[in-house]
């Protein structure tokens, strides 16, 4: 059974789409989704820097279009689950039918202005844990008025907060943490500092008309199959103020008898975090075009009804 996934922000490097313009229709298909949402993806994706691609209002919609484009070049693919992570669930939302490309694009536009905008509020952050129990690090994170704003399994947990308050963990880590590594992101997602993006996202959802999910999509929430599209809307809009359970995520993935996970572009840090927490599911990341034959050699093996 094959499950498809999407990265979250901090997934984009420079220059990455790059390669991917070079497919067929896929500049005229990029140029379309940039003027429906006001902004120009081919230029952040091929020749912007690291920090103009570290803008959550670019870096957002940049991933998700990358996201669409890379999967639309497998070919005709009908997967067994979709999920994404953070901002990835916008385009699992897409692969799933849920919303069509464009709308997913535009709602997803709102998102990464809106929170932009929550986290020019306080100077706010997020840093990855690397080593370390989950049992142990939450509570000390809590002490250090940090929120565990994504539980990835195999370990790893990302801390959100304040600059401060980041600063503080680096100087005093939990027990069995050997490293603290800052994120390529420009706030505190997933935690109550982007609380009033949510209001802007509810209102931009109100325009919009789910059809029912055509294939398992899971929700970060909680890790659980969710079969309604206005619930995947409404699942979408709260998750920028919630905690990321990319652990439950995979639990579900094993759950229903997943044997193979691609990864579109910007492929690899889901696909890296699942050799670990799910032995034996084959894996494949899309980080360019020459990554799409192992993929649709995967898909030939392992899609699912």
């Amino acid at each position: 059974m094959l499950v498809l996934v999407a990265p979250g922000q901090g997934a984009q490097t420079p220059g990455f789409l790059t390669p991917w313009l070079e497919l067929p229709g896929a500049s005229d298909r990029i140029a379309a989704w940039s003027d429906a949402i006001g902004l120009d993806l081919a230029h952040y994706g091929t020749k912007a820097d690291a920090d103009e691609i570290r803008d959550t209002a670019v870096a957002q919609p940049l991933l998700v279009a990358a996201g669409l484009l890379s999967a639309a070049a497998l070919g005709d693919v009908t997967p067994g689950v979709v999920a994404g992570h953070s901002v990835g669930e916008f385009t699992a939302a897409a692969f799933a039918g849920v919303l069509d490309d464009t709308a997913a694009l535009r709602l997803v536009r709102t998102r990464g202005l809106a929170m932009a905008e929550a986290a020019a509020i306080t100077a706010t952050g997020m840093s990855a844990l690397l080593g370390g129990d989950p049992e142990v690090t939450v509570p000390h994170l809590e002490k250090l008025g940090l929120t565990a704003a994504n539980v990835n399994g195999a370990g790893q947990i990302v801390a959100a907060g304040t600059l401060e308050q980041l600063a503080a963990l680096e100087a005093d880590k939990p027990e069995g943490v050997r490293r603290v590594v800052a994120l390529k992101v420009a706030g505190a997602f997933h935690t109550h500092h982007m609380a009033p993006a949510v209001a802007k996202l509810e209102e931009a959802a109100q325009e919009l008309s789910p059809a029912a999910p055509v294939t398992r999509y899971v929700s970060n929430k909680d890790g659980q199959v969710v079969t309604d599209g206005a619930e995947v809307v409404a699942r979408l809009v709260g998750q920028v103020a919630n905690p990321v359970r990319w652990d439950l995520c995979m639990e579900t993935f094993q759950e229903l008898g997943a044997t193979a996970l691609i990864e579109a572009c910007p492929g690899g840090t889901l696909t890296g975090i699942a050799k670990r927490a799910l032995p034996g599911v084959a894996t494949v990341a899309l980080k360019t075009p020459d990554d799409l034959d192992a993929a649709r050699t995967l898909i030939a093996e392992h899609a699912a009804v």
